[in-house]
């Protein structure tokens, strides 16, 4: 006997997009989904990072080539500045972010690293959601001990709001240096060239048009 809920034949329901994602991932994805680009960098990058959350399975597993990470740009209440760390592997300043690790909540993931790697532990997320989206190379390099090849990070920026007058401090296997950075010093203090104009520029330029506060 056919079920009173099935669909009439020939009417089969249309599949989702969403159906052969996981259910864990559909929030990131939705929110990926719905993030508008500010430039053809950002365009190109939502593809591929919308292309492997729905067709990769261990993306969220740093030891895929290409892998789930996530940054948080941190500014202080008057957007006069940012919050930067001189980065051990990169061997420059640079902003604040880890692996996924498995989680698929990126947006606390940049808040615990930011805690980790900085001390700062009264940070609030922006509303604006997403504030970026990148796709970064990682060269190979030696960390720990191990040597870890080059990969990809497939990268989801968040923008927090910190005190400066909150204490700072190093994360020593991580960085050595913790300090606040003036926006018009960012892009000149940083050793990575393709970063500093395509990725810090772009953060600073759109940061003017971000409502910091919750309503």
């Amino acid at each position: 006997m056919e079920h009173r809920d099935s669909p009439p034949p020939g009417n089969t329901p249309p599949r989702t997009a969403f159906e052969d994602i996981p259910s864990q991932r559909e929030t990131l994805f939705r929110n990926v989904l719905a993030y508008q680009p500010v430039n053809e960098q950002e365009a190109a990058d939502k593809q591929v990072i919308l292309n492997c959350l729905k067709t990769q399975p261990d993306c969220f597993d740093r030891s895929a080539l290409a892998h789930m990470a996530c940054s948080i740009w941190t500014v202080d209440p008057a957007k006069t500045k940012t919050l930067m760390v001189y980065h051990n592997i990169y061997d420059s300043w640079s902003w604040i972010g880890g692996h996924a690790d498995g989680q698929c909540d990126l947006a606390a993931v940049a808040l615990r690293e930011l805690e980790e790697e900085t001390g700062i532990s009264d940070a609030r997320l922006a509303p604006c959601g997403i504030y970026s989206l990148e796709v970064l190379t990682v060269d190979g390099h030696v960390k720990r001990g191990e040597y870890v090849g080059s990969h990809l990070h497939l990268n989801v920026t968040y923008l927090a709001i910190a005190s400066p007058s909150e204490p700072l401090r190093i994360k020593p296997d991580e960085n050595s240096g913790v300090k606040w950075v003036a926006l018009d010093e960012v892009v000149g203090i940083s050793t990575e060239p393709w970063i500093a104009e395509r990725i810090y520029r772009k953060l600073i330029d759109k940061l003017p048009s971000i409502d910091l506060s919750t309503g």
